[in-house]
């Protein structure tokens, strides 16, 4: 492997775009625990391996602002604990990334053989918690994880780059794990997609059962676009973290581009908030709970938001005797709806 090339100098706004990434998507992550916590009839099984994912990305973020705002430039304590952070949180959530998208496979194409949801959630808490552990505590007893000059990341630590082996634990560390996701989401995906489409068809055959045809059609419609976010998103957020990568064992000056530093550090930082935006503000029975309990917190303009007719008029005085109520009733009374 040729010598790395020299560090990637980040500028001020770079620094500041990056940091209002990561903070978009601790809010992100944040917003989608608070939406567990608060409702319990809205925790089905997909929603918390949702939940599991976004305390991972609520890490990832966390570490990754910290070590944006420092800046480090050398090897120290604290960059190499910020490292150790960033790499378990970044490595867990590839795996529970790819656990909804196994479940979601599981529980639509084979469900009648698909194993039992608690024996299930508990391979997905041993591999997507306990691979990421392990392979962090040895990266950081080996001492692997260190100043990594910027040129494989963002202003972060991650593997230190004189080690002798870093191609080995940067696969280790994230990138193998990242790559076989850009394999394993689609390919899961089209699977599903599959499935939908052939019990489209099926069900469309049953002329009497059109109705229902039409509301299936309609529910997996939704589904369908939904689902074909779940891949387009992670590619789309993480293969600049991949072109950095590759350009860096190429020991090529590209890897300084600033435009591709940028797309590198929202890349890598703004999976909750992504998520968030795809699970909670596009789906519509959690964004109308948000709505009315942020409306909640704001009686009077609920209150008057309600009351289209505006404040009440005043009392009139006792018409007298003999004076026609014809036109003044059909003035002032409203019909009944």
């Amino acid at each position: 492997m040729p010598p790395p090339a020299p560090p990637t100098e980040l500028v001020p706004s770079e620094r500041a775009v990056v940091l209002l990434s990561c903070a978009l998507s601790a809010l992100g992550s944040g917003l989608l625990v608070a939406t567990h916590a608060l409702w319990p009839d809205l925790r089905s099984r997909a929603r918390r391996l949702l939940l599991f994912l976004s305390l991972a990305d609520l890490l990832s973020a966390a570490s990754y602002f910290y070590g944006v705002l420092q800046d480090f430039e050398g090897p120290s304590w604290d960059c190499v604990l910020q490292g150790a952070l960033s790499t378990f949180a970044n490595t867990s959530s590839f795996f529970w990334t790819v656990a909804i998208a196994l479940y979601l496979y599981l529980s639509i194409v084979r469900t009648s053989r698909g194993p039992g949801d608690g024996r299930l959630l508990w391979a997905f808490h041993v591999v997507s918690w306990g691979i990421p552990l392990v392979i962090t505590v040895a990266a950081v007893t080996l001492k692997k994880i260190g100043y990594d000059a910027s040129d494989v990341s963002v202003g972060w630590c991650w593997i230190d780059l004189e080690a002798e082996d870093r191609v080995l634990w940067m696969l280790l560390t994230g990138k193998l794990w990242e790559m076989l996701a850009y394999v394993t989401l689609p390919v899961i995906y089209l699977l599903i997609r599959k499935h939908i489409n052939r019990a489209r068809e099926a069900l469309s055959e049953y002329r009497p059962l059109v109705s229902q045809a039409h509301q299936l059609q309609r529910r997996t419609s939704a589904a369908d676009k939904k689902l074909a976010l779940i891949p387009l998103i992670f590619v789309c957020l993480r293969i600049w973290s991949t072109v950095r990568f590759v350009l860096t064992l190429c020991g090529s000056p590209a890897v300084r581009t600033p435009v591709l530093v940028v797309l590198h550090g929202i890349g890598n930082t703004f999976q909750g908030g992504a998520n968030c935006i795809t699970f909670v503000l596009c789906t519509r029975t959690v964004r109308t709970r948000l709505l009315s309990l942020c409306s909640c917190c704001c009686p009077q303009a609920s209150a008057a938001a309600e009351s289209p007719l505006g404040p009440p008029r005043p009392l009139r005085p006792p018409q007298r005797a003999g004076e026609s109520q014809g036109p003044r009733r059909a003035a002032d009374e409203l019909p009944s709806t």
